[in-house]
């Protein structure tokens, strides 16, 4: 039990040299850290495994069912132990949404400083993950405890969903139109809050936006002309939308006037509020990002940005086009078309 005062607490923030998704080690440096390990039998009933990064594990049971597995977890992004805890739960079970799958239970991962923090800070931690956990109508049904320099939280979560159903990372086909669930631009405000200058319209943003859970998820699966969903995260609207094109084998372009921002991310970006991990994505895959057009500092920056909780992006048939947005309101959520897939070679394209 820690004896910490909460008033004599420090930042949340403060204790962690990242935040969120942000905290992801770089595309290009996980590759080299992964490069050439031991690789170990595949069974057939494995659907999803690491060969495309997707989003989550895929094991298949039988012919109508297979479990979905994932986990993720980071320090906080934000300062309010309840809102952190909330943020880390939705991000989390964000990758079961994304595989089309339905969440069922989850497990905690809590890694805490308990000499700096009051019992009563992790605690309200732990309850911003199980408000997230209620929303999504499941139980956190155990987890593991450590304590920890620096303050980690987040989930495993486990789903299922029937193997017809499954969607990819990897099965865009040229023709098909790109929507975005959610608008860019949480890292940009992560970085805005840390330094003080996030107004309370912007935190209010914010928290909606990664605390909205992607279910849109397993109704969008059910539709046959959903061919590739993923969700965007700590790689940015790049790396994301680079997995995919490499994992479909086809060239992905992005009409960046039609991306949407959270209102004032560009004014933040342009007064100096970017992470760091913008940077570091940028290095890892900048070199498979093609442009047609005159590109910013500030939109390389936006468009690299760490993602923490971030929407869904759907690869479908033109013709479903209408529907998916359709249930995307239905749910919630303003999406909106932001490209298309199209035949060559498995790159990024910026128009």
């Amino acid at each position: 039990m820690s004896n910490v005062s909460p008033s004599a607490e420090p930042r949340l923030t403060s204790l962690a040299h990242g935040g969120g998704c942000g905290c992801k080690i770089a595309p290009g440096v996980l590759q080299e850290i992964l490069r050439g390990r031991v690789q170990l039998p595949v069974p057939a009933e494995l659907l999803v495994g690491i060969e495309t990064s997707d989003d989550a594990a895929v094991y298949r049971l039988n012919d109508h069912q297979a479990v979905v597995a994932t986990t993720d977890f980071f320090m906080p992004i934000v300062d309010d132990p309840h809102d952190f805890g909330r943020i880390a739960a939705t991000n989390a079970i964000s990758d079961i949404y994304a595989m089309g799958a339905t969440p069922i239970f989850a497990l905690a991962l809590v890694g805490m400083p308990v000499n700096v923090l009051s019992s009563a800070t992790i605690g309200a931690i732990l309850d911003g993950g199980a408000t997230a956990c209620r929303a999504a109508a499941i139980p956190i049904a155990g987890g593991h405890t450590i304590d920890s320099v620096e303050p980690i939280y987040g989930l495993v979560a486990i789903g299922l969903v029937d193997p017809a159903h499954l969607k990819r990372n990897s099965g865009a086909e040229p023709g098909d139109v790109l929507i975005l669930g959610k608008p860019l631009g949480v890292g940009i405000f992560s970085a805005a809050l840390k330094k003080g200058a996030l107004d309370g319209a912007g935190y209010v943003s914010m928290i909606e936006s990664t605390t909205r859970l992607n279910t849109p998820g397993p109704d969008l699966a059910r539709l046959t002309d959903v061919h590739a969903m993923t969700d965007v995260t700590g790689f940015g609207l790049a790396g994301h939308v680079l997995e995919m094109a490499r994992g479909s084998n086809c060239q992905l372009r992005i009409d960046w006037s039609a991306v949407p921002l959270l209102e004032g991310a560009y004014a933040l970006a342009n007064a100096g509020f970017v992470t760091g991990a913008s940077g570091r994505n940028w290095a890892s895959y900048g070199h498979d990002v093609a442009f047609s057009r005159e590109m910013s500092s500030i939109d390389k920056a936006l468009l690299c940005d760490p993602q923490t909780s971030g929407g869904l992006l759907v690869a479908c048939a033109p013709s479903a086009a209408g529907h998916v947005l359709d249930l995307f309101r239905k749910h919630g959520f303003d999406a909106a078309v932001i490209g298309e897939a199209m035949a060559g070679a498995a790159e990024l394209v910026v128009a």
